[in-house]
């Protein structure tokens, strides 16, 4: 018997190779037989490869007993020779923990810890404390950062100017007022209560510089006093003001005997009595809470975490900001009735008009505040906002009170000495007469010259104090 293509006998033939073979086949390469009688496989290694002129499959290797393969000629994605890596699953990065693929364990799928999470271990994510956040690398927490209202701030350099224009102009009346104290324009608006008036304004103003203030358990017990004392010093003061032009008038038409409680002794009793009530709600409050400082985390607690901030401020509440300032807005709101109801007294004698546009102003500045103040309450800048919404509305009631009723005096005792001269002493009841008269000839002299009405008035008012001998007051252009 002979091998096919050959002339040789067959047992020339080896078995696995146990001799060098002395035959070889039409590809060139020698016949052998395994120890199972089969031909060992002959293979080449075809890798399919895109370039810029051609897509084929090129030849990258062998197999003959073994592997040839040339690396250096195999490309893969984008032309990169880098051999990709061949695993079920890639090693999660930092930060990231591994799911695991249901009934396949060594295969994962990697997840973030998002959030306020961070990576415990390589399975699993936790939520870091409430008072922090996860750090970079999310493998583990730190404290989140502590933020107040800054001095530099935008929020809070505009109302610190305005604070502090209103308190040059504050000090300015006053020391006008001390310097001229004696004059009938300061005696006839009442020393005294304009002393607590102005003392009221400057502390409007002054609040503002313990609003932005680092917060600390003094600062915040000076908040807490002085926030709503300014208004009540204000508004107390103008409450007695109007309650007391109201009574006068009142009074005068049905008596001629002046009302009780009208000299400057019984109006500072009264108003200080007034100022009593909200110091005392403040001292039980010191009582029932501490004043203490908090961080709140809530506030600022964003989704993103990096920009997450804590929230220095005082213990202070939504509940008891509005209950602090309640008592001077009820003040604010008794007054401006009490102002409605002395429209109608002529603003020859006493000052009704100008606290009657006072108030109606300062009721317009406060209802504009209320739903600014808590319709920003869900807001991440409500610190900011409510903190500048607050301390302006405070500057603005208190420029209001200033500019309607002190700076016209002031024009008049610096500008116009000649009409800071004493007037002649009327009787109670010649005031209160022309009063009556003013309302009188006002309805039945619409269409008269104003000049004819005012002569009129004075003809009416001579009358009556030459007829009446009674207890008399002074009296000018400005006040009773």
């Amino acid at each position: 018997m002979r091998r096919f293509g050959s002339a040789e006998p067959l047992e020339s033939l080896t078995l696995g190779g146990a001799s060098k073979p002395r035959t070889r086949g039409s590809a060139g390469t020698p016949v052998v037989f395994n120890e199972n009688g089969d031909a060992p496989g002959r293979y080449d290694i075809f890798q399919y490869q895109s370039t810029n002129k051609s897509t084929e499959y090129r030849v990258i290797g062998s197999w003959t007993n073994r592997l040839h393969l040339k690396v250096e000629a195999m490309r893969w994605k984008r032309g990169d020779p880098s051999l990709p890596p061949s695993v079920c699953s890639i090693p999660c990065r930092t930060g990231e923990r591994k799911k695991v693929v249901k009934g396949v364990p060594c295969c994962w799928h990697c997840e973030r810890c998002e959030g306020y999470h961070y990576q415990a271990s390589e399975f699993t994510c936790e939520l870091c404390p409430y008072e922090m956040r996860p750090d970079v690398n999310r493998t583990g927490c730190v404290p989140i950062p502590i933020i107040k209202l800054e001095w530099h701030s935008p929020w809070a350099v505009f109302p610190v100017f305005i604070s502090m224009l209103g308190i040059i102009a504050t000090s300015f009346v006053i020391v006008t007022f001390v310097r001229h104290n004696d004059t009938p324009i300061v005696r006839a608006s009442g020393r005294e209560m304009s002393y607590v008036l102005l003392t009221g304004i400057f502390l409007c103003y002054a609040i503002t510089f313990l609003m932005i203030a680092t917060p600390d358990v003094g600062v915040c017990s000076l908040r807490r006093i002085f926030l709503g004392l300014g208004m009540c010093f204000s508004y107390a003061a103008l409450l007695t003001k109007t309650n007391r032009i109201h009574r006068i008038f009142e009074q005068g038409k049905k008596s001629v005997t002046a009302p009780r409680l009208i000299s400057p002794a019984s109006q500072l009793a009264i108003t200080f009595s007034l100022i009593s009530v909200q110091l005392l709600g403040v001292f039980v409050w010191f009582a029932v809470d501490p004043p203490h400082t908090v961080v709140d985390y809530g506030e600022q607690r964003t989704q993103d975490p990096l920009s997450a901030r804590g929230v220095l401020k005082c213990d202070i509440s939504d509940l008891s900001l509005i209950c602090s300032l309640g008592y001077s807005i009820l003040l604010m709101v008794t007054c401006t009735v009490y102002a409605i109801k002395t429209r109608g007294v002529p603003e020859t004698f006493n000052e009704a008009k100008p606290i009657g546009f006072t108030m109606y102003t300062t009721c317009i500045i406060w209802l504009a505040f209320i739903p600014i103040f808590f319709g920003t309450s869900q807001s991440a800048e409500r610190m900011y906002i409510q903190t500048t919404t607050l301390t302006i509305s405070l500057s603005l009631s208190a420029s209001v009170s200033l500019g309607m009723l002190y700076m016209p005096k002031v024009y008049i005792i610096l500008f116009h000495p000649e009409q800071n001269v004493p007037k002649r002493k009327r009787s109670f009841k010649a005031i209160v007469t022309a009063a009556t008269m003013t309302g009188k000839l006002g309805q039945k002299g619409g269409d008269r010259p104003n000049g004819e009405v005012k002569t009129e008035l004075c003809e009416s008012m001579e009358t009556n104090t030459s007829s009446t001998k009674t207890t008399y007051v002074s009296y000018s252009n400005h006040a009773i």
